[in-house]
C-alpha cells in the first residue's frame, strides 16, 4: 500500500455518458489520467456516468414496473448493450459483467417493483454507473494502466434535510462534503489511480441513494471538496459554458473563466453543461472547477474559481423549460398578517419548493422548477385543492424561463431597452430580478423561448450589455469551434486602399459602389429557380448605374413612392409596367392615382383606400399586403409586422377587405407580407409563404405570393454570410407543396449593402475624461443608420492600413446633435490623426438615400467602381 500523501495531491476527473460510450474516448480518459499522474505528479480519481441513454432506460423500467414483458425485453436490451460494448473494448464480456448482470436481473424481478418502492428505484438507477465503471476499469487495465475500482457508496454519505420528502430522501439526496481528517486519511490509503461512480451514494439505512438526474457532476464535486483537490475537471461533449445554448445560438461565445456565483446562476437557470448542485461544494472549499471537451481536449474550456475577477455585464442568456406557474389571487391578502405563511404552508405540505416569486396587492405568482420538484398532475391537483381554501388559484403551464445572467444587472437597465422591447411583443407571465443583482428572468410560453434566444443574444451584444469585445472572458464562438476558425473574410476594398484614399483626397465624404459585388449578389439570387419574380427595393440604393445592372438581370423594381416610380421611369423610359411594383405606406390618393399609370402591381394594405377611393381600384388586379401578426429584424425600428407596426392589413380585417374587393370587382392577385429587415434564419420566408398560401386558399383569386425581403448581411467579421443555398432549398420544398402560387421576393439591402463604403476624413482626435473620440467630416447627415437603428458598421483607417487597430475610440461626426455617433468603443490604430481616411463598410444600402443636409452640410458624392 502506498505511503499516505497530502490530500492536495488529488485531481478529480468526471466523464459523462457520451464520454464513456466509445472506445476512443476511453483511450482519451486513460491518456488524461496518465498526463495528470505523471505530468503533475498527482493522484487521480475518475468519476463516470452510465453509458449514454442507459439511465433513461432504467427510468423507463421504473415507469413500467408492472409490465413483466416490457421489463424482460428491456433487460435483454441492456445486457446486450453492455456485452456488445465489452466486445468493442476487446474484453471477455461474461468474465467482466457476469456479476453485475446477475444483480440487474435480480432487480428486474424484485417484488419491490410492484410498489415502486423508493429503495428499489435507487438500486435500479444505480446499475448504469456500476456497469460503466466496471467496464472502464477492466479496459484501462488492459492498457497497462493500474487503475482500481472504488464503490462511491463507501465514501459518499447522504445527509437528511429539513422537510425532505421520502422521495427526495432516497432519489435526490445531498451528501456531506466537508469530511474530516480521518476520512481523508482512510481515503489516502487507496491506490493513486481510482475509478468510481457518479450519481450514487449511501443512504442512512445503508442502502443505495441517488443524487438526482445529472448527479455525476455533483459526485465529482463532493469528492473534490472532501479531498481538498487541486481541481475538479468535468469532461463532457461541449467545450465549456457558453453565453447561450450553442445549439440554438451558433454565435454564442465560450466563457473562458467565471467566478462561482455567476457559474452557479448560469447552471441554475438552464445551462445543461454543468449540474447546479456541483458548484456549492467546490465554492465552499475553494476547489477550482474546469469544464473540458472530451473530443476537443486541446481547448482550454471554462475555468470556475475564486481567482476569476468579477466583471460587470451580461455573461450568458439561458432558458429552462417545463416551468410551472401557480397564480394565487385574493382581495383579502392586502395587509393580512400570515396570508403568505398560509400559502407557503401548502407548498411545504406537498413537498414543493418555490423558485421565483412575484407579488402585488392582490396576487402572488410563484414558479416551480421541475428539476427541483416532483411536479405531476396529481401533486398539482392536491396543491390547488388546498390553496383554493384561501384564494383563487390558477396553474399556468407549460412555460419557460429566459434568464440574463451577469454582475450589475441593475446598473445596465438602460442598455437593455431593446431586450425589454423584444419581450414586450410576447406574452410575459412573470418578471423576476434577483436580490443578488446577478440575474433578470422573464417567464414566457414554452413554445417561443428557444426562438427568442438568437435575437436576444444578438441584441445583448449590439447594446454592449454583453461586452464580448471588452473582456477576455469571452472566447471563440461555437460556430468557429465546431467548423474550425475561419480567417476573417476578404473585403473588396482591402485590395484598393490606395485608390480609395485618392478618391477621398479629391472630395470627402464620398460613397463608393463596387459593381462586381452587386453583380455577384444579383447572380446568386437569380440562381434561386423557385422564384418567379425578383423586385429590387430601390429605397436601399437608387443609383442609376446600379439599377441598370439589375434591370439587365431581369429584376423588377419595388417602389414605395411616386417619386421612386418617376426615378425608375427616367432611367428606363420603356420599362414594361409588369416590372414595377408600387408598395406605399399611408400614401395620398394622388400618389395612387399616378402610380396606376406607371405600375401594373399596386399594393394596398388597409381598408381605407377601397372604402374611400374605390374608383381607383375598380376592376384592377391588387397586391394585398398582410400583417402576419409578428415582426422580425435586427432592431425595433426595422420590424414591420405585429400590432405595433403601421404596415399591413390585420388578419382580422381580411374578410372585410375581400368583401370590398368583390364589390368593386377588384381581384386580389398577389398576397404580400414583409415583417422586417436583417433576418438571418432562412426558414422564415418558407414559413411565411406557407402562412400566406393557406390564406390564399380561402381567397381563391391569388396567383402569386410575395414573401418580402429583409435578407441579412454581415456588418462585422463575426457575423455569418446569409445562407442563400438553404433559402433556395426551403423555398423549393414549399413551392412543390403549393405549385399553384408563384413566389416573389423583393430584396434591397442584400444586393447592395456590401458593395458600398463611405469614405470620410478625420477632422480631430480628442481625449475627454478617459474617452478618445475620432471626429470625421461625415456624421449622421451622411449615414443615418447608427443614429436611427444603433447599427454597427465595420470601420478601417485606410491611411494607416499596416498598423494594428489597438486604440479603443468613439467615432463621431460634425453634426450638432448628441446622437451624432457613428461607432462606440471600436478599435482604430493608435496613431490615427487629422487627415486620415476612414472607411465605413457595408454602407451601400440605406446610406446615400437617407443622407440629408442638416446643419446645411453638403450631401456626400457618389463614385462607381466597375472593375
Amino acid at each position: 500500500m502506498p505511503e499516505s500523501a497530502p490530500a492536495s495531491d488529488w485531481i478529480v476527473l468526471k466523464f459523462g455518458g457520451t464520454s464513456v460510450s466509445q472506445r476512443h474516448r476511453w483511450d482519451t480518459i486513460g491518456r488524461l489520467m496518465r498526463e495528470r499522474a505523471e505530468g503533475e505528479n498527482a493522484k487521480v480519481l475518475v468519476v463516470v456516468s452510465a453509458l449514454s441513454g442507459v439511465t433513461n432506460h432504467l427510468q423507463s423500467a421504473i415507469d413500467r414496473a408492472d409490465n413483466d414483458a416490457y421489463l424482460a425485453e428491456l433487460e435483454l436490451q441492456l445486457c446486450e448493450r453492455h456485452r456488445g460494448f465489452a466486445r468493442a473494448l476487446e474484453l471477455d464480456a461474461e468474465a467482466v459483467l457476469a456479476e453485475r448482470l446477475a444483480v440487474l436481473h435480480a432487480l428486474f424481478t424484485d417484488p419491490r417493483r410492484l410498489t415502486r418502492a423508493f429503495d428499489w428505484q435507487a438500486d435500479i438507477l444505480a446499475q448504469g454507473e456500476l456497469l460503466s465503471s466496471t467496464l472502464g476499469v477492466a479496459y484501462l487495465q488492459t492498457q497497462s494502466l493500474p487503475v482500481a475500482w472504488l464503490d462511491a457508496r463507501d465514501w459518499l454519505r447522504a445527509v437528511s434535510l429539513p422537510n425532505q420528502s421520502a422521495w427526495a430522501a432516497r432519489l435526490s439526496v445531498s451528501c456531506d462534503y466537508q469530511g474530516d481528517a480521518d476520512w481523508r486519511t482512510r481515503f489516502s490509503g487507496n491506490t493513486p489511480l481510482l475509478m468510481t461512480q457518479g450519481f450514487i451514494a449511501r443512504a442512512a439505512d445503508g442502502g443505495t441513494a441517488i443524487l438526482g438526474r445529472g448527479g455525476s457532476d455533483t459526485s465529482a464535486a463532493y469528492f473534490g471538496a472532501l479531498l481538498r483537490a487541486r481541481r475538479v475537471e468535468i469532461w463532457t461533449d461541449v467545450p465549456g459554458m457558453f453565453s447561450a445554448n450553442p445549439r440554438a445560438v451558433p454565435d454564442a461565445r465560450l466563457l473562458s473563466r467565471l467566478e462561482y456565483q455567476e457559474a452557479q446562476e448560469i447552471a441554475t437557470t438552464g445551462a445543461k453543461v454543468l449540474h447546479p448542485r456541483c458548484i456549492h461544494p467546490c465554492r465552499d472549499l475553494g476547489v477550482p472547477l474546469w469544464i473540458r471537451d472530451t473530443e476537443r481536449p486541446q481547448l482550454a474550456g471554462t475555468c470556475i474559481s475564486r481567482s476569476a475577477e468579477p466583471h460587470p455585464g451580461v455573461k450568458a442568456i439561458s432558458t429552462r423549460s417545463g416551468i410551472v406557474l401557480v397564480s394565487m389571487e385574493s382581495i383579502g391578502m392586502w395587509q393580512q398578517v400570515g396570508f403568505l405563511a398560509d400559502l407557503f404552508a401548502c407548498f411545504k405540505a406537498h413537498g414543493l419548493s418555490v423558485d421565483m416569486i412575484s407579488t402585488s396587492e392582490t396576487n402572488v405568482t410563484v414558479s416551480l422548477d421541475p428539476s427541483d420538484n416532483l411536479v405531476n398532475s396529481n401533486v398539482l391537483d392536491a396543491l390547488c385543492a388546498d390553496l383554493a381554501k384561501v384564494c383563487r388559484v390558477k396553474v399556468i403551464t407549460p412555460c419557460s424561463a429566459v434568464t440574463l445572467v451577469g454582475r450589475g444587472m441593475r446598473s445596465m437597465l438602460d442598455q437593455l431597452t431593446d431586450i425589454w422591447a423584444e419581450f414586450g411583443r410576447e406574452r410575459v407571465h412573470l418578471i423576476s430580478q434577483s436580490s443578488n443583482d446577478l440575474n433578470l428572468t422573464f417567464v414566457v410560453d414554452e413554445d417561443i423561448a428557444q426562438d427568442l434566444l438568437p435575437t436576444l443574444h444578438a441584441l445583448l451584444i449590439d447594446s454592449g450589455a454583453m461586452p464580448i469585445a471588452e473582456s477576455d472572458i469571452f472566447g471563440p464562438s461555437w460556430r468557429d469551434i465546431a467548423h474550425g476558425h475561419a480567417s476573417p473574410p476578404e473585403h473588396w476594398w482591402q485590395s484598393r486602399r490606395d485608390e480609395l484614399c485618392r478618391i477621398a483626397a479629391e472630395d470627402s465624404p464620398a460613397y463608393v459602389y463596387h459593381l462586381p459585388s452587386v453583380r455577384k449578389q444579383a447572380d446568386a439570387l437569380c440562381g434561386i429557380t423557385s422564384l418567379e419574380r425578383r423586385f429590387y427595393a430601390i429605397k436601399a440604393n437608387a443609383h442609376p448605374v446600379i439599377l441598370r445592372e439589375l434591370e439587365i438581370r431581369g429584376f423588377g423594381f419595388e417602389c414605395v413612392s411616386v417619386a421612386e416610380l418617376r426615378h425608375v421611369k427616367s432611367v428606363f423610359p420603356e420599362l414594361p409596367p409588369e416590372r414595377l411594383l408600387f408598395t406605399p405606406s399611408f400614401a395620398a390618393r394622388a400618389e395612387y392615382a399616378e402610380a396606376r399609370e406607371w405600375a401594373e402591381w399596386i399594393t394596398v394594405d388597409s381598408l381605407y383606400p377601397l372604402q374611400h377611393w374605390p374608383e381607383l381600384f375598380a376592376g384592377r388586379k391588387l397586391v394585398l399586403r398582410i400583417d402576419p401578426g409578428y415582426g422580425l429584424g435586427h432592431h425595433a425600428h426595422v420590424r414591420t409586422g405585429g400590432e405595433d407596426a403601421k404596415f399591413g392589413l390585420a388578419l382580422a380585417d381580411l374578410p372585410a377587405f375581400c368583401v370590398l374587393a368583390k364589390k368593386i370587382k377588384a381581384e386580389i392577385a398577389v398576397l404580400h407580407a414583409h415583417v422586417g429587415s436583417g433576418v438571418s434564419d432562412c426558414r422564415h420566408w418558407a414559413q411565411l409563404f406557407a402562412q400566406l398560401a393557406q390564406l390564399a386558399e380561402d381567397i381563391g383569386s391569388v396567383k402569386a405570393i410575395n414573401v418580402g425581403g429583409g435578407l441579412s448581411v454581415p456588418y462585422s467579421d463575426s457575423e455569418a454570410e446569409f445562407d442563400l443555398d438553404a433559402l433556395a432549398a426551403t423555398l423549393a420544398e414549399h413551392a412543390a407543396q403549393w405549385p399553384q402560387y408563384a413566389i416573389w421576393l423583393e430584396p434591397g439591402r442584400y444586393l447592395v449593402a456590401q458593395a458600398g463604403v463611405l469614405l470620410a476624413a478625420v477632422s480631430q482626435v480628442v481625449d475627454k475624461l478617459g474617452v478618445r473620440r475620432v471626429g470625421l467630416d461625415a456624421g449622421m447627415n451622411a449615414l443615418m443608420r447608427p443614429a436611427l437603428y444603433q447599427s454597427k458598421h465595420r470601420m478601417a483607417n485606410l491611411s494607416r492600413a499596416p498598423e494594428a487597430p489597438t486604440q479603443r475610440v468613439d467615432v463621431v461626426g460634425p453634426i450638432c446633435e448628441s446622437t451624432d455617433v457613428l461607432a462606440h468603443a471600436i478599435f482604430l490604430p493608435l496613431a490615427t490623426a487629422e487627415g486620415d481616411v476612414v472607411l465605413i463598410d457595408t454602407a451601400g444600402a440605406y446610406g446615400y438615400v437617407m443622407a440629408n443636409q442638416y446643419n446645411q452640410r453638403a450631401l456626400p458624392r457618389e463614385v462607381i467602381l466597375d472593375v
